[in-house]
């Protein structure tokens, strides 16, 4: 690097393979890139379409009528908010403690934050069959109501977590604006405008550590707190099952054990077509494997504390609820999410290491285990939802009896749907305008770890695996 150039992300372009290989795919894009977006975005515009019939004929068009208040809506809000976690804690807690391989994933796990939030603040609205009145919790909000504090602490967060991810992102925008000159003059704007000015000098690098640092802080109560904020709104409800004071741990604990096995599955995905294998390693995945298996163990013992207490004592008011999740109609569901949503990924988890048939098969166990803790995830709130809106505790209901069974209408579906291509879709494009693993902090590490004078290039583990 020319140590005289006062611009050192923008030294020896064309020597660095790091840059070049990072970069392509912002830079290049091709025809095959629109597949998804066709396929993602016409599921959006089919949820869009059945909002539209929603807002036009109120929420008769739902199942939300005789039955329960809440329904798919508020399933997919709960589950949007907790995978958001994995960019703030995953993230700050890696940059606080200065683990070096934390940087080919903390992008990823920030950007699954923002995709999150979007759509997870949404839901909310969706819910209401008259969105404008959700003004009313801005203009007559009451200071006693959890509703009030979620809606105060998401808004918090999402502003938080923009800039937690925004951040680290301005060194490679400048980089953008300089390589970008075969682009279109609106990205050439948007890099330019975004990068607001970066040369790269010493002093810019020192500020903009410092101010990565105290977001690193800051978000960590933040993030923490909007999924216990979440879970007071249920545990503030005079409702059989969700009488329970550890209700702000157990949320946070799933939100967690989701957030990072979402993680994973965007590791093996980008590391596949994006051709990152160089900085995405086979140790990525067993380093992440060790940190899911603990995150889905905590949960699990959560679980099993929620419902084995609540159980034992079988209480009048939570025994319906009990005896259809354990062998009523939604005993499969629930079962599900216990055997093959936490104890199966478990398995899946700690038996590489130990069979050597499976030892080579790291990346795919770890994929396998975080695709059905993220499965588990959104059944798991529709478990924590529904069902105990259909036993309402009311002095002149009977315990033992069920008022109705939800069942959600296409209308319902399609919007969940919609809502979840539209996560993927923003995380997508975020790849395809941004680098999504990040240039200058890799960089930064190769040439921490290589002698200068001496050539970057990846190093080969003895069973031929680029390492990292």
């Amino acid at each position: 690097m020319n140590r005289s150039d006062p611009r050192p992300h923008l030294a020896s372009h064309t020597d660095s393979t790091a840059e070049t290989q990072l970069l392509r795919p912002v830079l290049h894009w091709n025809p095959g890139m629109l597949v998804p977006i066709l396929i993602l975005g016409s599921i959006v515009l089919v949820g869009a379409y059945a909002y539209f019939l929603q807002l036009r004929d109120g929420l008769s068009v739902t199942g939300m009528r005789d039955t329960v208040s809440w329904g798919l809506y508020i399933t997919n809000f709960v589950f949007f908010i907790g995978i958001s976690h994995v960019g703030a804690l995953l993230s700050s807690i890696l940059r606080l403690t200065g683990a070096g391989w934390r940087h080919p994933i903390t992008r990823m796990a920030e950007a699954i934050t923002f995709s999150a939030l979007l759509f997870g603040a949404l839901m909310p609205l969706v819910d209401l069959g008259r969105p404008e009145r959700a003004l009313n919790l801005l203009l007559h909000g009451r200071i006693q109501s959890p509703i009030l504090w979620d809606i105060v602490s998401i808004t918090t967060y999402l502003a938080g977590s923009t800039l937690f991810l925004y951040l680290p992102l301005i060194p490679d925008l400048a980089l953008l604006r300089d390589r970008s000159q075969q682009l279109p003059g609106w990205r050439r704007w948007i890099y330019r405008v975004l990068s607001i000015g970066w040369s790269g000098s010493a002093s810019q690098h020192a500020r903009l550590e410092r101010a990565m640092g105290v977001m690193a802080v800051l978000i960590l109560p933040i993030a923490i707190m909007v999924h216990t904020v979440v879970s007071w709104i249920f545990a503030m409800t005079l409702r059989p099952g969700w009488n329970s004071t550890i209700f702000g741990p157990y949320f946070v604990a799933g939100a967690l054990a989701s957030g990072a096995a979402a993680v994973v599955i965007a590791m093996a995905v980008f590391r596949r077509i994006y051709h990152l294998e160089r900085w995405i390693t086979v140790e990525h995945f067993r380093k992440m494997a060790a940190l899911v298996l603990v995150l889905d163990l905590v949960y699990l013992y959560f679980n099993l504390s929620e419902y084995a207490t609540t159980a034992y004592k079988m209480e009048l008011s939570e025994k319906a609820l009990l005896l259809e999740l354990f062998r009523g109609p939604l005993a499969p569901l629930f079962w599900f999410t216990q055997v093959f949503g936490l104890i199966v990924p478990a398995l899946l988890l700690v038996l590489p290491p130990l069979l050597p048939a499976l030892r080579r098969r790291w990346i795919l166990c770890s994929v396998m285990a975080s695709a059905l803790i993220v499965i588990q995830a959104w059944l798991k709130r529709f478990i924590i939802v529904v069902p105990v809106l259909e036993h309402p505790n009311l002095p002149v209901h009977d315990p033992a009896s069920v008022v109705g069974i939800y069942q959600p209408t296409w209308v319902e579906w399609s919007i969940t749907a919609g809502a979840i291509a539209g996560f993927v879709l923003v995380y997508y494009l975020f790849s395809r305008f941004f680098p999504i693993v990040s240039v200058w902090e890799t960089e930064k590490a190769e040439r921490a770890e290589v002698p200068e004078g001496q050539a970057l290039r990846p190093r080969l583990s003895p069973a031929g695996e680029v390492a990292s």
